[in-house]
This record gives C-alpha cells, structure tokens and sequence, in this order.
C-alpha cells in the first residue's frame, strides 16, 4: 500500500502582503495605540432597537448563569468601580432585571459609621459576601478606600498604604474559599462626565444620585486619575484581576460589560458566539494600559 502523503497548506500571507505596506509599517497600522492605525476602531454608537435585541438575547444568558449555579452551589461576586457617572447604577440594573431575587444582592454601603470606623476595614463588607446559589454585585466596595477616600482626605496615608498592602492578600482567600470574583473598573472620559452630571442635576428623578462628593469630582479629576492608576497598578493579580470597560457609550458598555461577565463564568448551554465581548470596550488592564491612552486621562 502506497504511503499517504499529507499537504501541509501553504504559509498565511501576512495581512500586508496586497497592500504594498512594508511588514513594518503593516504592524505600525495595526497597533490602536498608534493615531495612525488601520486598527478596528472603537464602536461609539448604536441603535436603540439593535441594543434592545441584544440586550434580551444576553439577559437570556444571565437567566441560563443563575440557573447553573443555583443548581451547583456557586458563590459569584462582582465588583463595580469607576467614576461618579461611569454608569454603575445603569449596568446592574440591567443585570439583574430577569434574575431570581432570592439568589440575586446587590450592595452599596454608605458611608462607614463611628463603629465601622474603629473595627477592620474589610469587616463592614464580610457580611454581604455572597453565600452558595448567590450572586452579589457591589456598587463601589472596599475600593473606596483606594479611590474617594485617599482623594477627599477621608483616610489617613498610612490607612491608604495598609489597605493597598493588604487587599491582594484579602481577594485570593476569597478566591481561594471558592468565591468567583469578577472585577470592573468603568472608565469614563472628563468630557462625558461633564455632561452626566449636568443632566443628572437637572433631572428630578435622579435627585437621589445627587451628593456634595459630585461637585468636586470634576475639579479632582487629576487627582482621582493618579489614584486609579495607583489602584490598577497594586491590586490587579493573577487570583483577582481588574477588567476595564469604556462607557463613554452606555448601551456598548453595558452590553460589553455582560458579555464579559458571561464568558468568564462556566454555566451549561452557553452560546458562545453571543458572550464573546469587544476588546475595544472590555479589556483585562495591563501596565502599559496608561501609556496607550486606553483610559481617560
């Protein structure tokens, strides 16, 4: 019997090949931190009626996730930060439109009393750790600490710097106590934040959202950029690492932000063509992240 021969298919043309670009300039044109780059470009709108659709078709998902971990125990934590106005509120009110109430909690403390004060910083959030069948999203968290906190003087430097030292160590026993941890840090440019507040102040059904924090957030915006940056820098790791989404777009984002969340968590039936997120949007933060301008400045 004659020996079979396998074809080997030919080498992939570089995608410069037909473009009389040389390899060097090809791989300049493709980088997005580059202003000259032919890379995808960053989505920024979006019909109401394609966002609706979508929108349903991941809500669908989020149904089909909480089935799967009510069914096997699971404990599923995820953590909001960002900006005042980076649409925090929006996204978890999108998340847990269709979900379970029962298994479903969502936490944002206010500020910490006189007792909270005087006992272990983590401990006022202990309590609202998500238990088996549950999942927890915290509309801002610990990270308080890192960002209005350090910015407004409510913490001392030293409180600052143990609260830096010790929230790695505190995340991995989370993870490592079997708890899925998922964190999100919504970055919102000063030009939309601009805009947000403003709308906000004169909506009467946003009052509530109003507080004397908002009207130096804009004036501090250097200040908190230095301390996200700082934040990023010492608490993203391997067992808890950040993920960052632009919301400049709120519908991109929120879609984004879901899809995100849906391929990260294993649940039967998934579909994995739908929960695929764009990296323009939702991308995992890296050291180099400032440098590429890919975060308001």
């Amino acid at each position: 019997m004659k020996d079979r021969q396998v074809e080997h298919p030919p080498p992939p043309e570089p995608p410069h090949a037909h473009t009389g670009m040389s390899e060097k300039n090809a791989k300049r044109s493709q980088d997005p931190a580059d202003p000259s780059s032919d890379a995808p470009k960053l989505q920024t709108s979006m019909a109401r009626k394609d966002y609706k659709a979508q929108l349903r078709l991941l809500q669908v998902e989020l149904v089909k996730l909480q089935r799967h971990f009510i069914n096997c125990g699971d404990r599923i934590l995820v953590i909001l930060e960002g900006r005042d106005a980076a649409g925090k509120d929006g996204s978890i009110k999108r998340i847990v439109e269709h979900l379970s109430p029962r298994e479903t909690r969502v936490v944002a403390l206010g500020k910490p009393s006189d007792r909270d004060r005087s006992g272990w910083y983590f401990q006022r959030f202990v309590p609202y750790l998500p238990v088996a069948e549950e999942l927890v999203l915290f509309n801002r968290s610990w990270y308080n600490r890192a960002g209005v906190e350090h910015v407004m003087g409510f913490c001392t430097k030293a409180e600052h710097e143990e609260f830096m030292t010790s929230v790695p160590k505190f995340e991995e026993m989370l993870v490592n106590s079997g708890i899925k941890l998922l964190k999100y840090y919504l970055d919102i440019s000063k030009k939309e934040q601009v805009k947000r507040l403003a709308e906000r102040a004169r909506d009467p059904l946003k009052q509530w959202k109003n507080s004397p924090i908002d009207a130096v957030a804009v004036q501090r915006w250097k200040a908190y950029s230095d301390a996200r940056d700082a934040m990023l820098l010492r608490t993203h790791t391997t067992a808890a690492p950040w993920h960052l989404v632009r919301t400049d777009n709120k519908r991109l984002a929120r879609l984004n932000l879901m899809r995100d969340m849906l391929s990260r968590l294993h649940y039967a039936g998934k579909n994995l063509k739908l929960v695929q997120p764009d990296t323009q949007i939702v991308f995992e933060y890296s050291a180099d992240c400032i440098a590429a301008k890919r975060l308001a400045s």
